[in-house]
């Protein structure tokens, strides 16, 4: 392979992306995956603008929207379900954003783009097959990939490392700080739409803030179905990175002297639940070197609190595709344009996902205080705190 092929660990959401961009820029992609298959695995996504008009940009949008909802608001409650404040959302945010929010399961997210990688003739996608090695010379890299007994060497021109929180790129490029457990865990289900209340099924997100814990639920699958996230303290990570739980697990941690009914008896349908330790890292520049770099959950993991962990690695795929494609023969200096212009961003991204750790689990009376000044703030004032995040746009 060429110098114009750039080679990619990881088919997660931010590999996929990041492939279906490099090609679109005239780059020749080699994506890996550890994975034999790539299950439809996971739960709900809440992709803002920010995340929307860059798979937009890739001409997802007739492939994504039977499968999405557009949620009017995000509705935030009291753990006892008083209201505390609205978030507009809907046309009103398209409008002032330029790109719709949407709400979609992760599966139909992933087969959307993966069809798209599919159907591209310069992405080849080689599944089975673990990064475990990288030389750098002066034409790229040298890439070795473990393919049951056999290894196999691919040729191209850089490597990026999207292959999650444990990336094995992150550690050949040099980095070996661990990532962080914070703490706490998220248990994930869904249940069909019928099962729960009419008021449930509208198209919104709904955020029930509680002391040391939280519920997020809304509808995925075109409606259908509502995806269900409890999130809480746990002390110690479960092996592995989802696990099953039970109804019991869930329910111990949002007792009813702490929560309303109508969030318990939600809590209550799922008969599956899969437990995910929740990790972050500290905020601190991106660890590339030579012709490698990193993206995603590899460079900056995040807490859920902000649900922009998919975002970021969408916006890092653009970012990275445009500084490749305006430097194709300094591969490696590009990645560190790419580097310094994601770093400041997806480090405030990450210190604001951990400061709503702390706001959103606050016990009374700071609660209280919490609750006065979102409902003072208004609907429109409320919004505005977001609009770093989602009017961002690629240069």
């Amino acid at each position: 392979m060429s110098a114009r092929t750039i080679v990619i660990a990881g088919a997660g959401i931010g590999g996929l992306t990041a492939a279906l961009a490099l090609a679109q820029k005239g780059f020749r992609v080699a994506l890996f995956d550890k994975a034999e298959k790539l299950e439809a695995t996971g739960a709900g996504i809440q992709l803002s603008p920010n995340a929307t008009r860059v798979l937009i940009g890739l001409g997802l949008r007739e492939a994504l929207e039977p499968a999405v909802v557009a949620p009017e608001a995000v509705i935030i409650r009291t753990a006892r379900g008083r209201a505390i404040a609205r978030l507009p959302l809907g046309t009103g945010a398209g409008m002032r954003y330029g790109a719709p929010y949407w709400i979609i399961h992760r599966g139909d997210l992933q087969a959307a783009v993966v069809a798209a990688v599919l159907a591209h003739h310069d992405i080849a996608l080689t599944l089975g097959a673990a990064v475990d090695g990288c030389a750098t010379h002066a034409n790229g890299v040298t890439v070795q990939a473990q393919r049951g007994r056999r290894v196999t060497e691919t040729h191209g021109g850089a490597l990026i490392g999207a292959d999650g929180l444990w990336s094995t790129v992150r550690r050949l490029a040099g980095a070996t700080d661990p990532p962080r457990f914070a703490r706490r865990a998220a248990w994930r289900a869904l249940v069909p739409a019928e099962s729960v209340a009419t008021e449930l099924r509208t198209p919104a997100v709904r955020l029930w803030l509680g002391p040391g814990a939280h519920l997020v639920h809304y509808p995925v699958k075109a409606g259908a179905m509502i995806n269900v996230v409890a999130i809480a303290r746990d002390r110690q990570p479960s092996e592995g990175w989802s696990t099953a739980a039970t109804r019991e697990d869930v329910l111990a941690r949002f007792s009813r002297w702490s929560w309303a009914k109508e969030a318990r008896d939600l809590l209550a349908l799922p008969t599956q639940w899969l437990k995910w330790p929740l990790y972050d890292r500290p905020p601190r520049a991106l660890a590339g070197h030579g012709a490698v770099t990193l993206m995603g959950d590899a460079a900056h993991p995040m807490l859920p609190f902000l649900a922009q962990g998919a975002a970021m690695a969408i916006e890092d795929a653009a970012v990275l595709a445009s500084a490749l494609a305006a430097a194709p023969d300094d591969l490696a200096a590009a990645m560190r344009r790419y580097e310094h212009a994601r770093g400041p961003r997806t480090a405030r991204v990450q210190r604001g996902a951990r400061r709503n750790d702390i706001i959103y689990h606050l016990a009374w009376p700071a609660s209280a205080a919490r609750n006065l000044a979102m409902g003072r703030m208004g609907s429109d004032g409320l919004l505005a705190q977001y609009d770093w995040i989602y009017a961002w746009q690629p240069d």
